[in-house]
């Protein structure tokens, strides 16, 4: 039987990678008939604005992803706001429009959402940063708390309120998001069982509004439980769909200079949560309580040295965490410098009253800052790991990139050879 020569399968699995690629590209571009339709630039509206900021048409795709990196969806414009009027008149202009214009528009932070909620596909993305480090201003007395913009980001919060031995009392567990971004949500940590979210710890807001009542779309309003209260109450923890948090007022407490740290594992969730639950129910507790699970994770302990001093080392260095799923309590006691002895028996009574493993208990003094500030701490740790890695990937393929010719250049002439 006569076989069919190869150069033909060749030309033919050519082809027919032709139309897939075509197919494809007509696809595309069909879906692209269904995004929605924007102004052509020169004849934008939005030129004519006046405007304290800026708009940006060409550079939009730095803003096209965030922190989940699941979707990718491009704006029309992205907004650099010098001013909150900015951003109000770039709202009023858009329900002006109408909804024929299909644009939408998003806040964004520090680009830490997960899902796409920063982004506007084919509409408008206001950078809130640029807002950032304008007018902050700490109010000290009986009842202290900073005023600061919706665009700052907490860990300059902590900065500026640390200036006056003041701190807010409720934090996420990552400072470098914006204050706006993590009052619309909700804002949890380990404080949250004291103090609750940091949605709880707000007095005042002020917001450029997306529809509010009797509000109009684009207004500037000063709301709290006293003013505006629907609007406050809607806005804290509303998803941005009341309108843009664009200055807040938080409250303060006298903040501690340095916190006991302190981490205990458990390979019993029952057992976990009892602990947990008892440790926030208790008249006296740690003043940071929370509570993650650990999968996996070789050489977990070994790893905490860097952090931590475990209270018994030669046990530590036995215990084996390969495969374990774990559950971690991390706890903090602000420590009080005049009295070092009444912090630690406190710690100890709270300890003793744990049911972790033993050998897992590993604690350590730190500056309230360092702590606050771990996960990005970590954060860069692992992305120094990330780049180093990847050069060295980079340099192996480099260096595998002759034999891989050479492979290729060996099957290249055997194919021929097989015409």
């Amino acid at each position: 039987m006569k076989t069919t020569p190869m150069s033909y399968l060749h030309n033919r699995a050519v082809k027919l990678l032709m139309l897939l690629f075509l197919s494809s590209f007509t696809a595309n571009t069909n879906l692209g008939s269904n995004l929605p339709s924007t102004p052509p630039i020169k004849t934008s509206p939005f030129n004519v604005l006046s405007l304290d900021g800026h708009f940006e048409f060409q550079d939009t795709q730095r803003v096209a992803n965030d922190f989940g990196n699941r979707f990718r969806f491009p704006p029309y414009a992205v907004l650099r706001p010098e001013s909150v009027s900015d951003i109000a008149v770039t709202l009023k202009l858009v329900y002006e429009m109408g909804p024929s214009s299909n644009l939408t528009v998003a806040a964004r932070g520090h680009g830490h959402s997960l899902q796409g909620q920063a982004q506007a596909l084919g509409g408008i993305v206001i950078e809130m940063e640029s807002l950032g480090s304008r007018e902050v201003r700490v109010h000290v007395g009986e009842f202290p708390y900073i005023d600061v913009s919706g665009g700052e980001l907490w860990i300059n919060v902590l900065h500026e309120s640390l200036k006056q031995g003041l701190a807010p009392k409720s934090w996420t567990d990552y400072l470098h998001l914006t204050v706006g971004g993590t009052l619309s949500n909700a804002g949890v940590s380990g404080q949250a069982f004291r103090h609750g979210p940091q949605i709880n710890n707000v007095r005042g807001l002020e917001i450029v509004t997306a529809k509010s009542g009797n509000a109009g779309k684009g207004e500037m309003l000063n709301c709290s439980p006293e003013q505006n209260a629907d609007l406050f109450f809607g806005a804290l923890g509303g998803l941005g769909q009341f309108g843009i948090i664009t200055r807040a007022r938080i409250n303060l407490e006298t903040a501690p200079k340095m916190v006991r740290w302190i981490r205990v594992l458990y390979s019993d969730f029952s057992t976990f949560t009892e602990d947990q639950e008892m440790l926030i129910s208790a008249k006296t507790t740690f003043d940071y309580i929370e509570g993650f699970v650990i999968i996996n994770r070789t050489g977990l302990l070994n790893n905490w040295r860097s952090s931590f001093d475990p209270e018994d080392p030669l046990q530590a260095s036995k215990f084996s965490s390969d495969g374990q799923t774990l559950y971690c309590l991390e706890m903090t006691k602000n420590l009080n410098p005049d009295k070092p002895h009444i912090t630690n028996m406190e710690v100890k009574a709270l300890l003793s009253r744990l049911r972790y493993i033993s050998s897992t208990l590993f604690q350590s003094e730190v500056s309230y800052v360092e702590f606050l500030d771990r996960v990005q701490a970590s954060e860069g740790f692992r992305r120094s790991q990330l780049a180093r890695n990847t050069d060295l990937f980079e340099r192996l393929q480099i260096l595998d990139a002759p034999r891989k010719a050479m492979s290729y250049s060996m099957r290249t002439r055997d194919t021929e050879t097989n015409e």
